[in-house]
Formats: C-alpha cells, sequence, structure tokens
C-alpha cells in the first residue's frame, strides 16, 4: 500500500513512527528543508505555496492512499488548488482529509455529534470547512474527514509546557475542551484507510475537560505546584488563543469506535499525561 502524506507534520509523522510497517511506500511533502531533512529516510518532496513539480504531482496520482493534513492558509487552500486533479484523476482508492472540531462552532456545553449542523464562527474554521465540502464534490465516497480535537503527544503537552515556564490556568467558567492522543489518531487513520467508504467521523478522547484541570493535573505528576489561575475575562492572551476560548461543546466520538474500529490508548487527558510522564516527557 503506498502512502503520499501532503504536510508531513508532527501528526502524520506520528503515523509514519507507529505504522509504517503498514505501508510498502510512504512518500509526501514538507515545507521547509529542515523538516524535509528530519525525514532523510522518507521520499519527501519540498511543496510551499505554490505549484508542485510534475514528480511530486505523478507521486499524488499513483498513490494508493493520500492523506491531507496541511490546512488552509489565509489566501486559500494551495493544496486543492495545485493538487485536485492530480488526486480526483488519480489511482487513490481512499483521501484522507484531516480537518477539525472547531467547524461545528460554538454549543455552550451541549454533547454533539457528526450529525450536528456544522457552523463555525472563525475565519480558519470556516475556511476549513468549506475545503471539506469542496473535496467531497471532488471524490464522493472516496473520502474521509477527520474533524481532530486538540492534539497532544511526546513533545507536544502540557508537561513540556510547565517544564519550560510556559503553561498557565486560564479559568472560563463552563469551558471544557475536547482533546486526542496523536498516536490514537494514527489509529483512527488506519480504521478510514481500511473501512470500505467514506465519510466524517470525529476524533477525540472521551472526556472534554476545563483546560485548567490539565494542566493541575501535569503539575501533580511532576510534583511541582500549578500555575496560579488567572481569569479568562483579564487574562493577556493573543487573538489566536482567545480564540480558541469562543467556542464551548462536549463531543461525542461513539461513530469513530464503532465505525472505524478504533479502541482509544488514551481516553482521557490522564491516561494520555501519565504514559508521557512515564516515556521521559517534562522531566529535566
Amino acid at each position: 500500500m503506498n502512502l503520499f502524506i501532503i504536510g508531513v507534520g508532527y501528526t502524520a509523522g506520528r503515523l509514519i513512527t507507529s505504522h509504517a510497517g503498514d505501508f510498502s511506500q510512504i512518500s509526501g511533502t514538507v515545507r521547509s528543508a529542515e523538516r524535509r531533512a528530519q525525514l532523510a529516510t522518507l521520499d519527501i518532496d519540498l511543496f510551499d505555496r505554490g505549484a508542485a513539480s510534475p514528480a511530486v504531482l505523478a507521486k499524488a496520482a499513483s498513490a494508493d492512499v493520500i492523506l491531507i493534513s496541511a490546512p488552509p492558509g489565509p489566501a486559500g487552500d494551495d493544496v486543492l488548488d495545485t493538487f485536485a486533479v492530480a488526486i480526483t484523476d488519480g489511482a487513490a482508492r481512499r483521501v484522507i482529509y484531516l480537518s477539525t472540531i472547531g467547524v461545528y462552532g460554538d454549543h455552550g456545553g451541549e454533547w454533539i455529534d457528526e450529525d450536528t449542523a456544522a457552523l463555525p464562527e472563525l475565519d480558519r474554521t470556516a475556511s476549513r470547512l468549506a475545503v471539506e465540502r469542496r473535496w467531497r464534490e471532488l471524490l464522493g465516497d472516496r473520502l474521509a474527514v477527520l474533524r481532530l480535537a486538540g492534539i497532544y503527544g511526546p513533545g507536544r503537552n502540557a508537561l513540556i509546557e510547565l517544564r519550560r515556564g510556559r503553561a498557565r490556568r486560564i479559568v472560563k467558567p463552563g469551558q471544557v475542551f475536547n482533546r486526542i492522543h496523536a498516536d490514537d489518531i494514527a489509529h483512527a487513520i488506519m480504521g478510514a484507510i481500511a473501512i470500505d467508504r467514506g465519510g466524517i467521523w470525529n476524533i477525540c478522547d472521551d472526556e472534554p475537560a476545563p483546560p485548567q484541570d490539565v494542566i493541575a493535573y501535569a503539575a501533580k505528576l511532576m510534583g511541582i505546584a500549578p500555575p496560579p489561575e488567572q481569569p479568562f475575562e483579564t487574562a493577556e492572551l493573543s487573538p489566536m488563543a482567545r480564540s480558541f476560548y469562543a467556542s464551548n461543546r462536549r463531543v461525542r466520538n461513539a461513530r469513530m469506535k464503532h465505525e472505524l474500529g478504533v479502541t482509544l490508548t488514551y481516553p482521557t487527558y490522564r491516561a494520555g499525561l501519565d504514559a508521557l510522564w512515564q516515556a521521559g516527557d517534562g522531566r529535566i
């Protein structure tokens, strides 16, 4: 099985780490020469805001499975503009698009699932939804859309942020987030490859929780005092950071489990942080 990845970033890198043996060939694109050097053992090309070379388009067209992990930019989606013809007319039986649960917008902390209408409130999530819809128009049942919750995993988690002195406990009463460990995303991608149809699936953990609780639990594992709580209303946050608090929802993942066959290795943030701490994340 030949896999082509557009945007071999953190999440796709975890897929390669845990499932490289399931593919006969892995190739793809990255945006920087530095990232390409990190992936020197793979067949990786550069693609950043421009026309792809004929060789890169040929790889996309001949792949059995394509994973699109690069988000649209402020001016549009270069991936869609550049690769649409090669992918649509190509050999791939399954195209997997990594999207975000942010497309649902705000639901006041209520439970939602894949049948809930997507009503994005931010420009970047509206762009994601528009790209999802365009790929569905082009690919139909060949497309699997995975809407991801907040991603964490090795090297990218609350333990690391605490050790670096960057963690904050911002409190907005009633606010909760779902999360998902990057290795569980990899399991979901493999499930989407194996299933015999396309669709939309929420990829998230079992326990939406307040963000300040995650920081407090990580601090407990490390045996340190957590940073003081800060009210959301008065906290100094960048516009991007503040925008993450604009939507409040609890996301169900039953369809992911039943249809993609995913058994979460890390069903809660506590399970994920426990494993990361034991593996050495956040230690001096």
